[in-house]
């Protein structure tokens, strides 16, 4: 598949930008049975490693409290999450998978992972370096969108 621009030459954002829409539109076909998007699948995946805070959420998701709080009333209206009393913080809360919201993740994860396992055996010896390569342009991104945010 070519990865240029038309008239122009390709550029590792542009990359990265064509490899994350190929890969929204595998899962979201792959997952779409069990009813969760690609990025609800992953958002699911980082809540069960135990409850977070909108904050927490936003930051791990690069995006706005807005759009954190569009998934959580999405969620909730589904009885996937639930909201907890933050300790910490009496003002906020923390976002919690129910025990659908669990049931749910399984389902999906159990088409996320002949997914996986695809991608995996396609990269072969490779999928180490991609996922550190991956790892350090997330880094990179970070360190300009840190860069941008000083700047406004």
């Amino acid at each position: 598949m070519e990865t240029t621009q038309p008239g122009g030459s390709a550029n590792v954002l542009f990359d990265l930008w064509l490899a994350s829409r190929a890969t929204n539109a595998l899962l979201d076909a792959a997952l779409e049975p069990a009813g969760l998007t690609a990025d609800e699948f992953a958002i699911y995946s980082v809540l069960r490693s135990g409850p977070m805070t909108p904050t927490e959420l936003a930051g791990w998701m690069a995006a706005p409290l807005t759009t954190v709080s569009s998934y959580v009333k999405r969620f909730e209206v589904r009885g996937h999450v639930t909201r907890i009393v933050n300790h910490a913080d009496r003002r906020s809360y923390r976002v919690a998978l129910t025990a659908e919201g669990l049931a749910a993740h399984s389902d999906a994860g159990t088409r996320f992972l002949p997914v996986l396992d695809s991608v995996d055996a396609a990269l072969g010896a490779g999928a180490p370096a991609v996922r550190i390569a991956l790892l350090d342009v997330r880094r990179a991104v970070d360190v300009a969108r840190s860069a941008g945010a000083r700047a406004t």
